[in-house]
């Protein structure tokens, strides 16, 4: 069977699945639609919650970047990782124990005020909508590859797929079908990384497999792949740094308080019976996240090794008469001159799956010296001695573009693995994107409707016309969602680093101070909240053009490009987060203590034992 009708084999069974289980799981009342009933089990819960954790980001993303950033690639790994366990252990339990839908209500709450959580509002929907932009761009990407359709086209199948299951099912039906894509989609990640790793090392643990030496030889992959990306004027893999090391750390801690403070994640603890089983699906959700995480450094050094291998001769993997890469102990054991004109692939001879790559628009070639060939290499090298032999093989520049978002995607077309593997690898990229923006829509439509128009605005709403209400909101939320995926904003490379960043400044340490400050007061967390947006959203958009005010330059006002001791936008939301914990001390120690039943009820959220919510109540 040839891989198109294949792929819509395997993606049609998959969509049909989600919406058969949609359909079985509709919720019928707000407590379903917004908690699936509390009543999930903590596997299952688990499971959902790694599905609607590991987005678009970490299974298309992730390993690129790991594949372009080498070691420093590993701050993703520790940033998204650390931030889960911190959710896990610090928030989770607290936050079942309250007993609230949404946490802009636990904000409200435990503020004790409809402004506070109006803020808290805001704040999810600057942080969700933000990060819906990147799932909607997956679900381009994937489907304008695999399915052969455009990118546009691609979201409009994914807005209706994300409709059918999320409007009619909410969170219960969420649930549910994030259970089946998670299994598509760790399938997706873990096949073709098995397949790939015994190609290259004989070992069939992708983990195991990047500290394996390469088959006939006596080097190991990691070596292999520091010599070729050297040979090729780029850092050595396994020491390579993005920009310097508090950029690095600070990067580190934003990824890690935006995760422990994203709303559509915090949502999946509410829909347990008890603290017990929070506590228990988030060790579970721990288990199911950590065979992606564990296997995506592998997948990122391996594809390198096999991009390399495509275009550079010197790698010592060749392609053999039926096209699959193969390993070729001789000349990876020997010493080849990359600036020789073999070292590099002739443009009419590129495999098939650049070709078919190139249509999407995400690999681009480009003849700067006109010899027919492709140069893939560090044109930015600061080696004298490597620009000057560049210059002497007549080489202008580089002349291929890869986009960190194919990696994954393309891993097992270019090892030419079967027709079935390469299918797989695209329900999965779709699960992984589709679970998370269900989650995002989820948060969305509850804030809406349950925080907005019940909390504020209509309080003796019926609970009919808030389920009605709850579903509008997250058809509509769809729309937008479709919108900004189809006309992004001039950021929207990156959106996933900075949504992040705007829960870690605005959120995370308003949660934090709810639980574990019971003297904080709503004046203090009110003020804390928009100090913290507000200056992480000026650095980034001071960074990215976006004010659009004549005669001012911001990013000159702030003093050029990462002005705050060199830290990158995407990485900001960390210094948002200290920002918002210093404003909110500051009005608190300025203003009234909160009441005295909000401390008692502070108090009484601590207390490690027992199911009972506790509420806000005299």
């Amino acid at each position: 069977m040839d891989l198109q009708t294949m792929t819509y084999l395997v993606v049609g069974a998959s969509f049909a699945l989600y919406i058969g289980i949609a359909i079985w799981a509709r919720a019928g009342s707000t407590s379903e639609f917004y908690a699936a009933g509390g009543s999930v089990h903590p596997i299952t819960n688990g499971m959902a919650t790694a599905a609607d954790w590991m987005s678009a980001a970490s299974f298309i993303s992730m390993a690129g970047l790991i594949a372009n950033m080498g070691y420093g690639g590993g701050l993703f790994l520790m940033g998204w990782t650390g931030g889960y366990v911190l959710l896990a252990c610090l928030l989770a339990p607290y936050l079942r124990k309250f007993g609230k839908f949404t946490v802009p209500q636990f904000i409200g709450d435990r503020f004790y005020s409809k402004s506070a959580s109006t803020i808290a509002v805001i704040c999810l929907l600057t942080a969700s909508i933000t990060y819906i932009i990147g799932q909607m761009t997956g679900v381009g990407v994937a489907f304008s590859r695999f399915l052969g359709v455009s990118s546009d086209t691609g979201i409009y199948i994914g807005m209706a797929i994300v409709f059918a299951y999320a409007v009619f099912g909410g969170m219960k039906g969420i649930t549910y079908t994030q259970v089946a894509q998670y299994i598509v989609l760790i399938l997706a990640y873990t096949v073709p990384a098995i397949f790939i790793s015994l190609q290259l090392t004989g070992n069939p643990l992708p983990q195991l497999g990047l500290g394996s030496n390469i088959v006939g030889t006596d080097m190991s992959l990691l070596q292999k792949l520091d010599q070729v990306v050297t040979d090729l004027g780029f850092s050595q893999y396994t020491t390579q740094l993005p920009g310097d090391k508090l950029n690095m750390f600070v990067y580190t801690m934003s990824l890690m308080i935006g995760t422990a403070g994203l709303p559509h994640v915090i949502m999946r603890f509410f829909t347990v019976a008890k603290v017990s089983d929070a506590r228990a699906s988030a060790g579970w959700a721990l288990v199911f996240i950590a065979i992606l995480y564990t296997t995506a450094p592998a997948v990122g050094a391996m594809a390198k090794l096999n991009l390399h291998g495509t275009v550079n001769n010197a790698v010592g993997l060749e392609t053999a008469a039926d096209g699959s890469m193969k390993v070729n102990p001789t000349t990876i054991k020997a010493h080849t001159d990359v600036f020789a004109t073999e070292a590099s692939l002739q443009y009419e001879q590129r495999p098939e799956w650049m070709k078919r790559w190139e249509k999407t628009g995400l690999l681009k070639f480009e003849d700067k010296n006109g010899d027919g060939r492709i140069q893939y290499y560090n044109d930015k090298s600061k080696n004298a001695d490597f620009k000057a032999k560049a210059d002497a093989a007549g080489w202008k520049g580089n002349e291929l573009t890869v986009n960190a978002d194919i990696i994954v995607l393309a891993n097992p077309e270019i090892a030419l693995l079967p027709n079935w593997v390469i299918a797989l690898v695209a329900a999965g990229g779709l699960a992984a994107a589709l679970s998370t923006a269900a989650g995002l829509l989820m948060a969305i439509s509850a804030a809406v409707s349950h925080d907005l128009v019940k909390g504020v605005f209509m309080p003796n709403i019926s609970e009919q016309a808030e389920l009605r209400a709850g579903k509008i909101a997250m058809a509509v939320a769809i729309v937008i969602a479709g919108w900004l995926g189809l006309n992004p904003p001039g950021f929207a490379a990156g959106t996933v680093a900075l949504a992040f960043g705007i829960a870690a400044s605005s959120l995370f340490p308003a949660i934090m101070l709810g639980i574990f400050s019971k003297k904080m007061n709503k004046e203090g967390a009110i003020a804390g909240m928009l100090a913290g947006l507000f200056i992480t959203l000026f650095y980034v958009f001071a960074h990215k053009g976006i004010f659009f005010i004549k005669g001012t330059d911001f990013v000159g006002l702030i003093g050029g490009p990462n002005a705050f001791f060199g830290i990158t936008p995407e990485a900001f939301g960390a210094i948002g987060a200290l920002v918002n914990f210093a404003v909110a001390f500051a009005v608190d120690k300025m203003t009234g203590e909160p009441p005295a039943h909000i401390q008692k009820m502070v108090e009484d959220v601590r207390i490690p034992r027992g199911a009972k919510a506790v509420d806000g109540a005299h």
